[in-house]
């Protein structure tokens, strides 16, 4: 299917005047109560950083398996560094992918009495044969953290809420940057990149390869293909933003199939969350908004929680049972 099966919504708008403003946080009230997903433009992200992003992350993928290996996310209690093709799952199902994660940077939590989900802060592992990669993640998380905070504001005001309603409950943000390839695959029937999910946090930006498909939406029990569209970035609410407003907004299924060998595919998915202790309140929706509210979706499998600490937790050790494994025992054993 087309790009155009998902909306396209215009941020600089936000920057054109009263009318134009309340146009854009309406239609993002609108996409996000019915879809999910949008794509993003008029973002003022230059394509001369993404150039470089692209260029870095086909470097990195390019190095000799010793040289991504010595950041392999088996030597990182945090969760951080290299996961080798097939070293994820999705719904226990291995996905068909190799990544590089990366959060802030910060020090190691040493308090024992810490909660479990501290296990997520610490340093990153970065890659002694590429240097500049740091650099270019670091400007990277910058730009489009600024990005997802100008979302958010929009997102509080269309919602009823005073626009600092985000930033004053997030805290100290909690971000994910994972730089992806997805290889190519020879199977009959396509491969899983990554299997369907919908994303524990609250914003997701992500900016895929020019030229490149394989991300799917789930939209009235079908499947429909989001490729990239130059200059845009693919965004999705998670089931934070959902559980915040009752189920108003949604978070919505998604997946990727990996292309067809020899092609490969460059993707970089931006999370952009609130700090690990911090819980949403619900926002108090006006009535003819509330009407709509469809609760919050719950699976028994994979339960909502208020606090990000325990969603971005809950969604690492699964992910990485190897990493778990070996750091976490006591936390895999205490989930059992």
């Amino acid at each position: 299917m087309s790009a155009q099966s998902l909306p396209v919504l215009d941020l600089s708008l936000l920057d054109q005047g009263p009318e134009a403003a309340d146009a854009f946080r309406a239609e993002l009230r609108r996409v996000t109560h019915e879809v999910g997903f949008f794509y993003l433009t008029g973002t003022g992200v230059s394509s001369e950083l993404e150039a470089r992003l692209h260029r870095a992350a086909r470097a990195f993928f390019a190095l000799p398996d010793e040289a991504k290996l010595e950041i392999e996310n088996v030597k990182s209690p945090h969760f951080r560094g290299y996961t080798r093709i097939g070293g994820e799952r999705t719904q226990g199902l291995v996905d068909w992918r190799e990544q590089i994660d990366i959060g802030p940077e910060r020090p190691a939590v040493t308090d024992p009495d810490a909660p479990a989900y501290a296990a997520l802060v610490g340093p990153n592992l970065w890659p002694s044969a590429q240097p500049e990669l740091r650099g270019i993640a670091e400007e990277w998380t910058t730009i489009l953290s600024d990005v997802a905070r100008t979302l958010l504001r929009a997102w509080a005001e269309a919602l009823g809420a005073p626009a600092t309603y985000f930033d004053d409950h997030f805290g100290e943000a909690q971000t994910l940057l994972k730089i992806v390839r997805y290889p190519g695959s020879a199977a009959p029937e396509p491969q899983q990149g990554v299997g369907a999910h919908k994303d524990a946090g609250v914003v997701t930006l992500l900016w895929v390869e020019p030229g490149k498909g394989g991300l799917q939406v789930e939209r009235d029990g079908e499947w429909i293909d989001a490729p990239a569209v130059p200059g845009s970035f693919v965004v999705n609410i998670g089931e934070l933003l959902e559980h915040a407003t009752g189920g108003y907004l949604t978070a919505t299924n998604h997946r990727v199939v990996s292309p067809r060998a020899p092609e490969d595919r460059i993707s970089v998915p931006f999370f952009f969350n609130p700090s690990l202790d911090a819980e949403l309140p619900a926002i108090d929706l006006p009535a003819d908004l509330a009407a709509q509210a469809r609760g919050v979706s719950q699976d028994p499998r994979n339960p909502i929680h208020g606090l990000h600490g325990e969603n971005a937790l809950k969604s690492r050790l699964r992910a990485h049972p190897d990493v778990a494994a070996i750091w976490h025992p006591d936390l895999v054993a205490a989930r059992a």
